[in-house]
């Protein structure tokens, strides 16, 4: 009996579990949250808020002036056989040939401005070109080109079907 009680004192020690001691370590959680936080900040796309549209309100003095929009400026553009005329409205006539593009082009841009300062018209006011269908492409794009890169930014075409 006593070689029974020894044997179930030996057992009930070896079962028998000391209550462990169960603790968290913080460094390396708070390591991990770090690294997911600064994963996500790279991550993460940083874009302009929505349905924001950079606009300057009119001063309390501009509500005087009448909000119209100004008449365009129309600008003629014909076949020639030596290359284009471009007729800015019913006042100028500007020859592009071919062998003398950018001298031409550099006249028509000396002539806009002018017309423009004549005019009165600033370079936000609307320009409408009338092209006729035998122009050639190299042509328009350069005269497109021209008014784009002279600050004129309301520019419209007016399609015309060839008959």
């Amino acid at each position: 009996m006593r070689t029974e009680s020894l044997k179930t004192d030996q057992l009930t020690r070896l079962f028998a579990r000391k209550p462990l001691n169960f603790t968290l370590r913080m460094a390396p959680m708070i390591d991990i949250i770090f690294l997911l936080l600064i994963f996500f900040m790279i991550c993460a796309k940083w874009r302009p808020e929505e349905q924001f549209l950079p606009l300057q309100l009119p001063t309390a003095g501009a509500a005087e002036i009448p909000l119209v929009r100004p008449e365009p400026l129309v600008i003629y553009i014909t076949a020639q056989n030596y290359g284009c005329d471009v007729q800015i409205g019913q006042l100028t006539n500007i020859p592009i040939g071919q062998d003398r593009v950018e001298q031409d082009l550099a006249w028509l841009i000396e002539k806009l401005h002018d017309i423009l300062t004549a005019q009165h018209r600033f370079a936000s006011d609307p320009v409408e070109i009338i092209c006729d269908p035998a122009v050639k492409w190299d042509y328009f794009a350069k005269i497109y080109n021209v008014l784009y890169g002279a600050g004129l930014s309301d520019i419209t075409f007016c399609l015309t079907e060839s008959p």
